[in-house]
């Protein structure tokens, strides 16, 4: 498996990609009572206005759930196989999985589970200095549990993810996920809806030889400055009111859809 499976998924140009922010899951700190088929209800809403907006794909991600673990609990692993099943058979856009705060092995399982397409890790290989500590890269096991699933599942690799402290250069970073065997790459800014820098995106593409994604900051007056990125994965700027628990707003996702589409012309 290499960067073509990446391509096998998203073979069309530049890419938009929506973030489903689940609510608290049962079992996390903040979990409020709601069932898991409210839970559901919300995501189909979110998926449907991705897909009515023009998205391409979208990620489903236990964002609710903070404080997060290094790796997630088996309550949390058993939520996101359910939620992510009832999403996938409604889905007509290819569906993604993350486990937050970076459970490569598990958001693969729930893919492989859920048919979904592809994964998210936010620390695929390396080491990351985190709000829930040193968070060390798990690439083999990753890909090894890939192999032994037999499953077509793209992984997308954070490089210099958000919310942490790397040790290296991105250039290095870069390389080494291609090196362990990633798909695609993210570039994102230092936290949640906060600007990437754009020459990363060539520094990342030259260095590893993949698509190279922007996962973090992006809104219609900035998509210009990230020209040269292959997509966008958008979660903020899509919500009601660019308020990121709040529902994804259809308007804003045509908003953006048509800003990219512009930009591709």
């Amino acid at each position: 498996m290499s960067g073509n499976l990446f391509r096998e998924i998203f073979p069309q140009g530049k890419l938009l990609i929506g973030v489903i922010h689940l609510p608290p899951l049962p079992g996390s700190p903040r979990h409020g009572g709601g069932t898991l088929g409210e839970i559901i209800e919300r995501g189909l809403r979110d998926l449907r206005a991705l897909e009515e907006g023009g998205a391409d794909g979208a990620i489903v991600e236990n964002f609710g759930d903070r404080p997060f673990p290094k790796r997630a609990p088996v309550d949390t692993v058993a939520a996101m196989a359910v939620v992510a099943r009832e999403l996938a058979r409604e889905a007509r856009i290819p569906l993604g999985i993350n486990i937050l705060r970076s459970d490569g092995e598990a958001a693969l399982a729930v893919a492989a589970a859920a048919e979904a397409s592809f994964i998210r890790v936010n620390v695929f290989c390396g080491v990351a200095f985190t709000d829930q500590g040193i968070i060390e890269g798990r690439a083999r096991e990753i890909v090894a549990l890939r192999r032994r699933l037999g499953a077509g599942i793209a992984i997308l690799a954070d490089i210099h993810v958000k919310h942490a402290h790397h040790f290296g250069t991105l250039r290095e970073a870069a390389r080494d996920a291609a090196r362990n065997l990633a798909d695609a790459l993210i570039v994102t800014g230092s936290g949640t809806g906060e600007t990437a820098s754009p020459p990363d995106i060539e520094v990342a593409r030259e260095a590893s030889g993949l698509p190279v994604l922007v996962g973090s900051g992006i809104a219609p007056d900035n998509l210009a400055a990230f020209s040269r990125a292959d997509g966008f994965i958008v979660g903020t700027y899509l919500k009601r009111g660019g308020e990121v628990e709040a529902p994804v707003d259809v308007s804003r996702v045509r908003r953006l859809r048509e800003a990219l589409d512009s930009l591709d012309g």
